[in-house]
């Protein structure tokens, strides 16, 4: 560039879309054309000393300037940017240049918004019920601004033959809807527009009339207006201010859309990164990247698809009388040359590019709270890379980097910080696996700014958080879950206090259905402190003595007349008690829950639901022979028992349906009771029994089903058992399995 700057009046007003990628193009062909002396940007002064960081390579976009109250992180604002957004592209420009040009925020601090607690980021502060683009696309005669901005901004090029045209039609038309609208009674504007008309004077005593401008189109016409300084500063008195702390963060691609919840938001931002980075061919580009990851997901795809969907896509633009195709011609023509007119291939294609998880990067020397810098150095040294996109991450906890992977994910967690959530281990129910979720979505850096209150570092944080979890805990469930979650986190150092706690709160619960709800969890701690390595001793007291004084209390509380929801309340705990106990290393208890089972089975004052859960669990262990099971049925189905307790009896007892399968003598004594109902009791035991069979897997339904059309007990014609099944086992025909099994367990064929 050579030759001094074009002679104009007053400031350059550069009025745009954020996230336009049009808009960012134009704006940097104006800086180029009028090579102001300084750059003012909307957004909040606090930013200005992190700006120097926007030049860093190890910056990347999509980043927010996070601000947030320094007393309390929660109250938080983002400013988003992107690699195509207007204000990124200004700033960029400023700091490229042979001598950089200052570079400014000037928007209302974000000392006030904090302060008035909008939580919002200026762009959602400053919107206004009209929507400014709409009122112009209707205008011209479109149905759709998105479309009409793309068509008289975003291809348009970068204006290189009149780069100032477009900004000064813009601000014109801006300036005319305002006259119509005036500022929808949004004080919010007044305020902002004012201080920043007062940056811009502050600029003029600098620079002179030699800076330039760039801030939302809408407000153009109010920074250009001429305001005295007494009125502007009237406006700003008194505005409520906080201490706040600002920090450049990661951001994403899905944070930008409007889909996403931020006000101004764009609904492709995959897209308008494509129209950015394409300098030409942009369709043809745009097509071939769809192309591509049709193919990763085994479509078939051929260059000719592309071909063919480019002259598509350029004929529907023609037929529009659109100067290039958009986005709307292209996913058309992608969907009936590529998908054969299917959408679902059409909204993995939305998803994945047109709106994209891409994730920005902060270079390591960004500020950031002592808990942010902890994380980052734990994620680098795990090489577990926080990305926007979910993904599944699979730990085997016999492996040390593993195990300290699960270590950090399930600190955060306690700290609130959900980057990674568990999941059902596909390949193995082990104690040793673990499977995650991990997607890091940009608020979560508000998270750990909140969660810097309790640490420097994300174990001393945990821990910090973990005993006062402990200290506010109400329940004694809620203090075995955090027991639970302590020893899977690792936090040995928190383990006193929270066991002091598990201790009163059991001491003075009697609640026999708080104390079954707890144990399971206690019992859960154990078994996992001995697969990482914790030392959870210390809980085993406290389980034992909490199982002892559930084996004493639950059958008087079971007796006690519970209705129809409590007891399905009691049948789910005597079950989980059930599981739990099993866990437990303690001498005699199996043969003391036993005994209460025992208990619960055979006392007709517990409701028919519990003693037929509790019926079928001794038989599953061993300790019910099948004779007096039988007998058990025959009573709790006998003439003289009400029939919504027999059929209660009948959902507990038989909740899978195969041990009727395959004993004949307990679905004859189903079926006879069933036959026996009596009419006007028929109607009230069906729904228990309908949703008792109704649960049972196909299988077992149809051979039920044959069972009793043949009649339960009369079995098949050789021998008296169910088709398909012999009196007795085929020795002959078991062993036949043997080599095979051999071969399953490595071992040497029988």
């Amino acid at each position: 560039m050579s030759g001094p700057p074009p002679a104009r009046r007053g400031p350059l007003l550069l009025g745009v879309r954020h996230h336009g990628p049009g808009s960012a193009r134009a704006v940097r062909a104006a800086l180029d054309a009028a090579r102001p002396a300084a750059v003012l940007i909307e957004g909040p002064p606090e930013g200005d000393a992190l700006l120097p960081l926007a030049a860093d390579p190890g910056m990347r976009p999509p980043v927010a300037l996070l601000a947030h109250a320094a007393d309390d992180p929660g109250r938080a604002a983002f400013w988003p940017l992107a690699a195509f957004s207007p204000e990124w592209v200004a700033i960029r420009w400023a700091q490229e240049q042979a001598v950089p040009v200052p570079v400014r925020f000037i928007d209302l601090p974000a000392a006030h918004t904090l302060a008035a607690d909008s939580g919002t980021g200026p762009d959602e502060a400053g919107s206004v019920r009209l929507d400014p683009l709409a009122a112009l696309a209707e205008t011209a005669g479109y149905d759709d601004p998105e479309r009409w901005w793309e068509d008289v901004v975003e291809h348009r090029g970068d204006g290189a033959a009149d780069p100032l045209g477009a900004f000064a039609a813009l601000g014109e038309a801006m300036g005319a809807l305002r006259e119509a609208y005036g500022d929808e009674g949004r004080a919010r504007d007044r305020v902002r527009e004012a201080y920043m008309r007062q940056r811009m004077r502050a600029a003029r005593r600098e620079f002179g009339d030699g800076y330039a401008v760039v801030c939302g189109a809408w407000h153009v016409p109010a920074l250009g207006a001429r305001t005295t300084a007494a009125a502007d500063k009237a406006l700003l008195t008194g505005l409520p201010k906080v201490k706040v702390e600002t920090a450049w963060v990661p951001w994403t691609h899905r944070r930008l859309a409007r889909a996403g919840g931020y006000g101004a938001g764009i609904t492709s931002p995959g897209w308008y990164a494509h129209l950015f980075a394409a300098r030409d061919r942009p369709v043809e580009r745009w097509l071939t990247k769809i192309a591509g990851l049709l193919r990763e997901e085994d479509r078939q795809v051929s260059p000719a698809h592309v071909i063919e969907a480019v002259r598509l896509a350029a004929t529907l633009a023609a037929i529009r009388g659109r100067p290039l195709a958009g986005l709307t011609e292209t996913l058309e023509a992608v969907r009936a040359v590529m998908c054969d007119g299917s959408d679902v291939p059409l909204a993995l294609i939305e998803d994945r590019l047109v709106i994209g998880d891409v994730l920005g990067e902060v270079p390591d020397g960004a500020p950031a709270v002592p808990l942010q810098r902890d994380l980052t150095r734990r994620q680098r040294s795990l090489r577990l890379k926080a990305e926007a996109r979910e993904r599944e991450l699979e730990l085997d906890l016999r492996k040390d980097t593993d195990a300290a992977k699960s270590l950090l994910l399930h600190r955060l967690r306690l700290l609130g910080i959900g980057w990674g959530t568990p999941a059902a281990s596909r390949g193995s129910t082990g104690t040793f696996r673990e499977t995650w979720r991990l997607r890091w979505d940009p608020e979560l850096s508000v998270r750990v700014a909140e969660a810097g209150i309790w640490g420097t570092t994300v174990e001393a944080a945990a821990t910090a958080k973990a005993e006062a979890d402990a200290a506010r805990a109400r329940e004694l469930g809620e203090v075995t879950a955090l027991a639970e979650r302590c020893l899977l986190a690792g936090l040995s150092r928190a383990l006193p206090a929270v066991l002091r706690a598990l201790a009163d709160r059991a001491a003075l619960d009697t609640d026999v259905a708080r104390l079954a709800k707890a144990l399971p969890a206690l019992a859960r701690s154990l078994r996992y402190g001995d697969v990482r390595g914790t030392d959870a001793s210390a809980l085993a007291a406290v389980a034992g003595g909490l199982a002892e004084r559930i084996c004493v209390a639950l059958v008087p509380a079971c007796a006690a007349g519970l209705d129809a929801e409590a007891a399905a309340e009691l049948r789910g705990h005597v079950e989980a008690v059930h599981g739990a106990i099993a866990l437990l290393d303690e001498e005699g208890l199996g043969e003391r829950w036993s005994a209460v089972l025992r208990a619960l089975a055979g006392r007709d004052r517990v409701p028919g639901l519990i003693r037929g859960r509790a019926a079928r669990l001794l038989l599953d262990e061993g300790g019910l022979p099948a004779q007096e099971t039988a007998r058990l049925m025959g009573l709790a189905l006998s003439p003289a028992a009400p029939p919504p307790d027999a059929a209660g009896w009948i959902e507990g007892f038989a909740q899978d349906g195969t041990l009727l399968v395959h004993d004949e003598r307990l679905l004859a004594l189903v079926d006879t009771w069933l036959a026996g109902v009596p009419e006007s009791a028929f109607t009230d035991v069906l729904p228990l029994l309908r949703r008792t069979f109704g649960a049972y897997e196909p299988g077992v339904k149809r051979s039920l089903g044959e069972l009793v059309r043949r009649g339960p007990g009369r079995g098949a014609a050789r021998g008296g058992g169910p088709e398909g099944f012999a009196p007795l086992p085929d020795p002959s025909r078991a062993d036949a399995v043997l080599p095979v099994l051999a071969l399953l367990l490595a071992g040497p064929p029988a």
